[in-house]
């Protein structure tokens, strides 16, 4: 178990009676004496500076970004110059400086001109805190003569230096043939985007995105992967380090790199087959010379697969920018307490149309934001902003360089200490991804069987509960029992959505007293998988004075887990706009043989609002009927699928179809079938809690 605090400097890790003993650990809190003076002084602020606008050109389009501090708060922001709305069409680099904190801004500078429809991309800064030198990587993108899509088949890398705080910049090099020796057929070699980072040690570390040439492969079989690149002497030399395995369920593409404090490095990317999707992560223990097993992981949810940013903040946080949606939407910004396990609070940037998103700080805590946003481009910007803010209004005054967030967490490895009961196998699976490198799998004989772990509180009160769990494809239905009682949210479906991986759930609020507490974890039955295995990693118990940020919606989209086809044909299409995600479904009218089914896992025995999502037309049904089972029976709502629902800032229009209550688990469910006068829609159907 460990204990830690996050306070007015520092997050200290301290020991709790039954814990496995972990050594005292401070981290660095304000970056300097007078950081923190200027902390104590200040006031929510936040602006926001336009920095490329395609409405006003010169170019078509501004694309995928880097950013960087440089020691003296230098800050520089690079985008890709694109002729034309094309990964790989002509491209040029581009930077604007700010020599004072962000106020304002040099004019544009050319770094990288393309000549001849040369398409240079995937812009990547890293500074060197000793020398002071900044690295610039790019990639050089080229078509194969038959390829007719708008992605590069190769890619070289390139790097290029400033001495001057990227006033001027020295002749590039090429580093052709570093990855030459790895053995998946590579011919496309991406840096970042965004940022490295210098560990702790000095040494300068990159994240490369890898795979095979577009013509002739399928996403399944281009051996999409990442891997590091890192300089021992301050960019003198640049050798190749590991790569994340492959695996195509598991297709990282752009991706950022975090150090935490026990000196891993954890990568964190996007899925790069696109889609609603989780991050997907890897470990090194080696700074860099090897990698884990990629896994999934949900603590910052499913959104729409685009590069998003990842970076350590003053004492110990870390924060995390993303399109917060489905679909290229509500770009938000959240704050970790725990190294990324866990995201505690989140802000809203721009609710509008968002893309790809960078983030770095200045030395007196000050947050940068640059990010693509506005258009009618559903993949690509009009325009780039630098957004910067401080922490006090990131976190709407829940925490401030000054003050800290008040905030104690003690945090407990399931992985250790577990008391079976009933029938069934224990078994420790060790792997770098979990939180103290390794997790307890427990295989039941029945349901009923559960996992009993007692956990020691060093001081009582109402404390938020946090769980770390494992999805696979064998996962079952499990109850929480904290004491014997379910807290808040107690049932969780720990089936996989695409692939294993690691979620996160708050359990709620619970009152607990000093001392030593029960949690049990009960197979309740199947889940929407078949499977009965129950895996648990760690829980956490935080005291704080805020409350966190909690999505209580549950939203099942056509195609997702818990969406069955159960008869008939329901053909895909994205003809009409309004729809949830990637996609809707649909059926011409019928005699009522053809059906779907929404079947969410429902946290708890409550009463939760129940929306469907549709795209409204005029040769929709009138009267499409959703039968709502619930705990008091079954209800049968028609909608008007010819009139616009309401929309919401993460995709789709939404009817409400009522009010219900429902029972914990898999035993609600919505229903659609084809008996209609019109065309009927099958998108999305969202569970509300209200109770």
């Amino acid at each position: 178990m460990t204990d830690r605090e996050i306070g007015r400097r520092a997050f200290t890790f301290g020991l709790a009676a039954g814990a496995a003993a972990v050594g005292p650990l401070t981290l660095a809190g304000p970056a300097s004496a007078e950081a923190g003076a200027k902390a104590r002084k200040a006031a929510p602020f936040f602006t926001e500076t336009t920095l490329w606008d395609a409405s006003s050109g010169p170019l078509a389009n501004y694309h995928v970004h880097a950013l960087t501090v440089l020691p003296d708060d230098t800050i520089l922001a690079v985008t890709e110059g694109r002729h034309e709305v094309c990964d790989a069409g002509p491209r040029d680099l581009l930077l604007r400086r700010s020599t004072d904190r962000g106020e304002t801004w040099s004019d544009t500078q050319t770094v990288v001109t393309s000549v001849d429809g040369q398409s240079w991309g995937n812009p990547t800064l890293v500074a060197d805190r000793v020398t002071r030198e900044v690295f610039l990587f790019y990639m050089l993108s080229e078509r194969l003569p038959e390829n007719t899509s708008c992605s590069g088949d190769s890619g070289e890398l390139y790097v290029v230096s400033s001495t001057d705080g990227g006033a001027t910049w020295g002749s590039s090099r090429s580093l052709a043939g570093l990855f030459d020796g790895f053995d998946y057929d590579w011919a496309l070699h991406g840096p970042g985007p965004g940022h490295g980072i210098q560990l702790d040690d000095g040494r300068l570390l990159v994240n490369v995105a890898h795979r095979r040439v577009i013509v002739g492969t399928t996403a399944a079989t281009r051996n999409y992967d990442v891997s590091s690149l890192y300089s021992d002497d301050h960019g003198r030399t640049w050798k190749a380090g590991g790569a994340v395995p492959v695996s195509a369920d598991y297709p990282i593409n752009e991706a950022r790199l975090v150090q935490r404090a026990d000196g891993s490095v954890l990568v964190n990317g996007r899925a790069a087959a696109g889609g609603n999707r989780q991050r997907i992560t890897a470990v090194s223990l080696d700074r860099g010379l090897t990698w884990s097993a990629p896994k999934l992981d949900g603590a910052t949810g499913r959104f729409n697969a685009v590069d998003a940013s990842l970076v350590s903040y003053v004492g110990g946080r870390f924060l995390f920018s993303r399109p917060d949606a489905p679909v290229r939407y509500n770009m938000t910004v959240s704050v970790s307490y725990d190294e990324a396990y866990s995201f505690r609070y989140s802000r809203v940037i721009n609710p509008d149309r968002s893309y790809y998103s960078e983030l770095a700080r200045l030395s007196d805590g000050t947050i940068v934001l640059l990010y693509g946003c506005e258009g009618d481009n559903a993949s690509a910007p009009l325009r780039v902003k630098v957004a910067r803010f401080n922490l006090e209004w990131l976190t709407q005054g829940r925490d401030s360089l000054a003050t800290g967030p008040g905030l104690r967490q003690q945090t407990y490895d399931l992985a250790r200490l577990a008391r079976r009961a009933g029938g069934g196998t224990v078994e420790i699976v060790r792997e770098p991804t979990a939180r103290d490198g390794a997790r307890a799998v427990f295989t039941p004989s029945a349901v009923g069987d559960h996992l009993d772990y007692t956990f020691h509180v060093s001081r009582g009160g109402d404390l938020d509960v946090l769980l770390r769990y494992y999805r696979s494809g064998d996962g079952g239905l499990v109850t929480v029992t904290i004491d014997g009682r379910k807290p808040h949210c107690a049932t969780i479906d720990t089936t996989a959505e695409t692939a294993d991986g690691y979620d996160v759930l708050s359990l709620g609020t619970v009152r607990l007293s000093a001392g030593p507490h029960t949690v049990r974890f009960t197979l309740a039955g199947a889940g929407r998988g078949g499977g009965k295995v129950v895996s648990v990693d760690s829980l956490s118990v935080v005291r704080a004075p805020a409350h966190a940020d909690v999505n209580e919606d549950v939203t099942i989209d056509n195609g997702a887990l818990g969406f069955t086809v159960v008869s008939g044909s329901w053909p895909s299409g994205t003809g009409v706009a309004g729809y949830y995600s990637g996609n809707y479904q649909s059926h011409a009218p019928g005699d009522g043989t053809s059906t779907v089914r929404w079947q969410p896992a429902l946290p708890a025995d409550a009463r939760y609002e129940v929306l469907a999502s549709y795209t409204a037309a005029s040769n929709r049904s009138h009267s499409a009927t959703y039968t709502v089972h619930h705990a008091g029976g079954s209800t049968p709502v028609a909608v008007d699928q010819t009139v616009h629902g309401t929309p919401a800032t993460g995709g789709g229009e939404w009817a409400s179809l009522g009010t219900f209550s429902f029972t914990a688990g898999l035993d609600g469910s919505v229903e659609l079938s084809d008996a209609a006068d019109g065309y009927v829609i099958a998108d999305a159907v969202r569970f509300v809690r209200r109770s």
